[in-house]
């Protein structure tokens, strides 16, 4: 019984699996054309699988050898004089295990690793190729991990064999692989530079090419093998929710399949997979916060990711698209362009745990019993929310908190407010209810939509920055309501000026705003 793949490489006799050589085009033609080309991709889209399939399609034509070779053992290995070595066993245990390639172990090369790593690879390759009856073509996987002055050496290495072709034997094609684009691997050389620069060490790069995220069409293919194999059904409206809150990264694809058929209904195949078992199934790996979440929440630590993150949360427009710091967390996964040109969380998952992430300690702290909040607190007699109760209690803890917790969100601070009121409505979540949060760049603010018993409850989040503003976020306010079939709804707004008293600051007013009602709400 094959399953979904949800850790390393897939296998196609084990699990279900789109055929990689529909997800990235034209890397065949780059290596007729002798070329040097990067691949990246986010985390566990489907890279190694890739490449190692790539590789047996290669030895398998006859026309090439083709080497499959993880840098991985070198991460972290920043002088030359001991990455490069690593780098050439790496190489050669590939050789090793590759049955289309012969190779003949050669001890010589073990005093050059001692006495000229700065030239190892380039002579090792040079003397291997010569070997060969067919160009060689190597698939470097993991080669962003590879930093400093290892990373420096390993690249000029490949560039003097590349510029030498003409001359002396050398390997045909080359591909880097990694999350990173080849721009992004100035980080790792000198961090303190804008670019790589017109001095690459690796400045003969052809081109640069990612693999997409599945179609919707893609996740109905892989799901359907499924199907095929046990009888069991996913319906329509599972699917379209998977595809909605995934966006179709892979990993998440079969982690959402995996969540809900092995654990949820324990491989009970005669139940169908219904939407609200995919909603059950994404809560589930959103609160177990698997490797894969974890590691991209990781990220959300560093000062390129934060400059991207902390704009797109506020609601501003990211001015430089083109900058590295932009395009480093695009590659990374973590954020996406949308067909409005908007700059947003990748997928809704990722923007409920960024949220979860950068909150957390608050939400572990509200959930002290010092503070006696529960969602029966705000219900009225029919079971819907006082959100105006709710408000009020959250503008006294934001006038008590609000320094003390502001400070605390050091790394984001001027998203600290809306993160606090975020932490402070997990208790709806926590009561059994949802929180949908929609944020994207440029529309200057951030919509959350609270569902609680079935009811829907708008809300919108803005910090001030003049009446101006305010007015035209009655009308976003609005606006987000007519979309969602709401006829009330709250906008909050943090006003973080010192001179202003805080009996100012805290007020709530509710305004008619083409026959809605918004209820403004000062913090």
């Amino acid at each position: 019984m094959k399953e979904f793949n949800t850790t390393g490489p897939c296998n196609s006799a084990e699990h279900y699996m789109i055929n990689a050589i529909t997800r990235l085009q034209g890397v065949e033609e780059l290596i007729d054309g002798k070329k040097y080309f990067v691949i990246h991709a986010a985390r566990q889209s489907g890279k190694t699988t890739y490449l190692q399939d790539l590789a047996k399609r290669l030895n398998a034509g006859g026309k090439y050898y083709a080497l499959y070779c993880s840098l991985e053992k070198a991460q972290n290995v920043i002088e030359p004089e001991r990455g490069i070595p690593v780098i050439y066993d790496c190489i050669t245990l590939s050789l090793q295990k590759t049955s289309a390639i012969l190779y003949i172990y050669d001890e010589s090369y073990e005093q050059d690793k001692k006495s000229r790593p700065l030239v190892l690879l380039t002579l090792f390759l040079m003397n291997f190729v010569k070997s060969l009856d067919k160009p060689l073509v190597i698939l470097f996987d993991e080669a962003d991990c590879l930093s400093e002055g290892t990373l420096i050496s390993f690249l000029r290495q490949l560039r003097d064999g590349y510029n030498d072709r003409s001359i002396m034997p050398f390997v045909h094609s080359v591909a880097l692989v990694g999350m990173r684009n080849i721009r992004d691997y100035k980080a790792r050389i000198r961090p303190e530079s804008a670019t790589l620069g017109d001095a690459s060490p690796f400045n003969i790069i052809a081109e640069s090419l990612t693999i997409q995220n599945f179609t919707k069409e893609e996740i109905v293919q892989l799901y359907s093998q499924h199907t095929d194999e046990t009888g069991q059904i996913f319906e329509d409206g599972a699917i379209k929710l998977v595809w909605e809150q995934t966006q179709g990264q892979p990993w998440l694809v079969n982690a959402i399949a995996r969540e809900v058929i092995v654990k949820i209904l324990k491989s009970d195949y005669t139940k169908p997979v219904t939407a609200e078992l995919v909603t059950q199934a994404i809560q589930n790996i959103i609160l177990a916060r698997p490797t894969h979440i974890d590691s991209l929440l990781e990220r959300l630590k560093e000062d390129r990711v934060r400059s991207v993150i902390e704009p797109m949360i506020l609601g501003k427009e990211f001015i430089d698209r083109g900058s590295d710091d932009f395009l480093y967390t695009r590659d990374l996964g973590l954020i996406r362009v949308d067909d409005a040109a908007q700059i947003r969380p990748a997928n809704p998952i990722y923007a409920e745990v960024i949220i979860r992430k950068l909150s957390f300690s608050m939400q572990e702290t509200l959930q002290n019993p010092k503070y006696p909040y529960q969602i029966l607190r705000y219900q009225k007699p029919d079971g819907s929310i006082d959100v105006d109760y709710l408000m009020h209690d959250f503008q006294q803890f934001w006038q008590a908190n609000s320094d003390v917790w502001v400070n605390k969100y050091s790394d984001y601070p001027e998203a600290g407010p809306l993160l606090v009121m975020q932490a402070f409505l997990q208790r709806v979540v926590n009561g059994g209810g949802q929180i949908i949060r929609d944020m994207a760049s440029g529309n200057g603010r951030l919509d959350l939509m609270m569902i609680y018993g079935g009811k829907k409850y708008p809300i919108e989040l803005k910090i001030r920055y003049g009446k101006k503003y305010v007015d035209k976020g009655l009308n976003q306010t609005a606006g987000y309501m007519d979309l969602h079939c709401c006829d009330e709804g709250w906008m909050v707004i943090f006003d973080r000026r010192k001179t202003i008293k805080w009996k100012d600051k805290l007020y709530m007013k509710k305004e008619t705003v083409d026959g809605k009602t918004v209820t403004i709400v000062g913090a």
